[in-house]
Protein backbone atom coordinates (compact mmCIF):
# COMPACT_ATOMS: atom_id res chain seq x y z
CA UNK A 1 0.00 0.00 0.00
CA UNK A 2 1.06 3.44 -0.72
CA UNK A 3 0.81 6.63 1.76
CA UNK A 4 -1.12 8.35 -0.81
CA UNK A 5 -4.23 6.10 -0.17
CA UNK A 6 -3.79 6.44 3.39
CA UNK A 7 -5.63 8.72 5.52
CA UNK A 8 -4.58 9.45 9.92
CA UNK A 9 -6.69 10.65 11.87
CA UNK A 10 -7.44 10.50 15.87
CA UNK A 11 -9.57 8.76 17.83
CA UNK A 12 -10.94 12.08 19.19
CA UNK A 13 -14.01 11.48 21.51
CA UNK A 14 -13.63 7.90 21.44
CA UNK A 15 -10.81 7.77 23.15
CA UNK A 16 -11.83 6.41 26.23
CA UNK A 17 -9.51 8.89 27.83
CA UNK A 18 -11.70 11.59 26.72
CA UNK A 19 -14.66 9.73 28.29
CA UNK A 20 -13.11 8.48 31.74
CA UNK A 21 -11.91 12.35 32.42
CA UNK A 22 -15.41 13.79 31.65
CA UNK A 23 -16.98 11.75 33.71
CA UNK A 24 -14.29 11.97 36.55
CA UNK A 25 -14.82 15.72 35.73
CA UNK A 26 -18.71 15.99 36.12
CA UNK A 27 -18.50 13.99 39.05
CA UNK A 28 -15.61 16.06 40.76
CA UNK A 29 -17.34 19.33 40.26
CA UNK A 30 -20.89 18.13 41.94
CA UNK A 31 -18.42 16.96 44.67
CA UNK A 32 -16.62 20.20 44.68
CA UNK A 33 -20.11 21.99 44.86
CA UNK A 34 -21.55 19.98 47.47
CA UNK A 35 -17.92 20.34 49.45
CA UNK A 36 -18.93 23.88 49.28
CA UNK A 37 -22.13 24.36 50.24
CA UNK A 38 -23.63 21.31 52.35
CA UNK A 39 -20.71 21.00 55.12
CA UNK A 40 -22.20 20.52 58.73
CA UNK A 41 -21.30 20.07 62.07
CA UNK A 42 -22.73 16.50 61.38
CA UNK A 43 -20.40 15.49 58.41
CA UNK A 44 -17.75 17.58 60.16
CA UNK A 45 -18.07 15.11 63.33
CA UNK A 46 -18.23 11.99 61.06
CA UNK A 47 -15.43 12.75 58.83
CA UNK A 48 -13.01 13.96 61.88
CA UNK A 49 -13.07 17.83 60.72
CA UNK A 50 -12.23 16.78 57.36
CA UNK A 51 -14.52 17.59 54.27
CA UNK A 52 -14.73 14.70 52.32
CA UNK A 53 -16.82 15.75 49.21
CA UNK A 54 -14.81 18.78 48.83
CA UNK A 55 -11.36 16.97 49.14
CA UNK A 56 -12.56 14.09 47.06
CA UNK A 57 -13.93 16.63 44.19
CA UNK A 58 -10.94 18.32 44.10
CA UNK A 59 -8.91 14.39 43.56
CA UNK A 60 -11.32 13.70 40.64
CA UNK A 61 -11.79 16.96 39.27
CA UNK A 62 -6.88 16.72 39.36
CA UNK A 63 -7.67 13.28 37.42
CA UNK A 64 -10.10 14.43 34.90
CA UNK A 65 -7.23 17.62 34.05
CA UNK A 66 -4.63 14.70 33.80
CA UNK A 67 -6.95 12.05 31.44
CA UNK A 68 -7.72 14.83 29.35
CA UNK A 69 -4.13 16.28 28.80
CA UNK A 70 -3.03 12.89 28.29
CA UNK A 71 -5.19 12.15 25.59
CA UNK A 72 -4.54 15.49 24.37
CA UNK A 73 -0.76 15.29 24.35
CA UNK A 74 -0.80 11.68 23.04
CA UNK A 75 -3.61 11.29 20.80
CA UNK A 76 -4.73 7.74 19.23
CA UNK A 77 -4.05 7.52 15.80
CA UNK A 78 -5.91 5.46 13.66
CA UNK A 79 -4.55 4.59 10.26
CA UNK A 80 -7.80 4.56 7.48
CA UNK A 81 -7.15 3.11 4.10
CA UNK A 82 -9.02 2.70 1.34
CA UNK A 83 -9.54 -0.98 2.44
CA UNK A 84 -10.36 -0.01 5.72
CA UNK A 85 -7.77 -1.83 7.34
CA UNK A 86 -4.79 -1.14 9.32
CA UNK A 87 -5.63 0.54 12.53
CA UNK A 88 -2.97 1.80 14.57
CA UNK A 89 -2.66 0.27 18.05
CA UNK A 90 -0.20 2.82 19.57
CA UNK A 91 3.67 2.89 20.18
CA UNK A 92 5.49 0.12 20.94
CA UNK A 93 8.60 -0.55 22.64
CA UNK A 94 11.52 2.09 20.68
CA UNK A 95 8.85 3.94 19.48
CA UNK A 96 7.90 2.11 16.42
CA UNK A 97 4.36 1.75 15.61
CA UNK A 98 2.27 -1.68 15.90
CA UNK A 99 -0.54 -2.01 13.49
CA UNK A 100 -3.36 -4.46 13.42
CA UNK A 101 -5.19 -5.57 10.55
Amino acid sequence: MSKSNELTKTAGAFDIRNVIGVLLGIFGIILVIVGLVGYSADEAEQTGGIDANLWTGIGLVLAAIIFLVWAWLRPIHIIDNETGEGHEMGEGPGGTSETRD
